[in-house]
């Protein structure tokens, strides 16, 4: 399963080469539309959460927030998660300020006290950096784990392939492809794992966040900026039509 296109479109979205570089400046400047999608989000939660209800298997899910994201930015999307009935929760590690040499472990013990509370693995969907994070933790816990979405995220290819490297650098305090911790972004998750990408995306290079067959078990193109993947109503809702149909 290569590409599955948004079921709220009404035409298929068909893959076409995208080049490996920074979006353009033009695609930069529309992810100031993310005030219209937060509220056009905030205004369907509850239409969206009545559709995809009977649907839902109540299992528990974690949101993990991108680069100097708080939580809070995945609002829309956990309320219509909680919404629908699963067992949602953020990562509990407050704003996403860029790796440290303890954040996976952290993340490891957050994750684990949720599946032991639930007694269930931990579907985890990770937005931008979020979702690098989710995968590399799903390599470590793959017992606890149950699934991986990745919204964005800059896990395939270039790691400067992005609009957003330079302030990382600067925020993060080290080059962004040599972190404080070993990873390999490129390497598959032994878990299923679904990559959300759009040609829209401003901010990431859809070649970075689609991924190569072997890096990822599906890619789903969304329509919607950067910014959107969590709020925008189509996004959120085809979110939840993979949740359902996922492992």
């Amino acid at each position: 399963m290569d590409n599955i296109a948004n079921p709220s479109l009404t035409r298929p979205l068909v893959v076409q080469p995208i080049p490996a570089c920074a979006p353009s400046k033009w695609l930069l400047m529309r992810e100031a539309a993310v005030l219209a999608n937060l509220l056009s989000g905030r205004m369907s939660r509850q239409r969206i959460a009545a559709t995809h209800q009977p649907a839902c298997d109540g299992r528990p899910v974690m949101l993990l927030p991108g680069f100097l994201s708080s939580p809070g930015a995945m609002g829309v999307l956990h309320d219509v998660l909680a919404r629908t009935g699963y067992k949602v929760r953020d990562w509990g590690m407050g704003r996403n300020m860029g790796a440290r040499r303890d954040t996976l472990e952290r993340l490891a013990e957050q994750i684990d006290a949720m599946a032991q509370h639930h007694g269930a693995p931990v579907t985890l969907i990770g937005w931008s950096l979020g979702g690098v994070y989710a995968r590399e933790a799903a390599k470590n816990s793959p017992d606890i784990i149950r699934s991986v979405m990745t919204l964005g995220a800059p896990f395939s290819g270039d790691l400067r392939a992005n609009n957003a490297w330079r302030i990382y650098e600067h925020v993060a305090g080290h080059p962004v492809d040599a972190p404080p911790v070993a990873v390999n972004t490129r390497e598959k998750p032994p878990v299923p794992t679904i990559a959300f990408w759009s040609r829209r995306d401003g901010i990431v290079s859809p070649v970075s966040a689609r991924g190569e067959h072997n890096e990822r078990d599906a890619a789903i193109e969304l329509d919607c900026g950067h910014l959107g993947f969590a709020s925008k109503p189509s996004a959120v809702s085809a979110i939840l039509s993979a949740l359902s149909g996922a492992a």
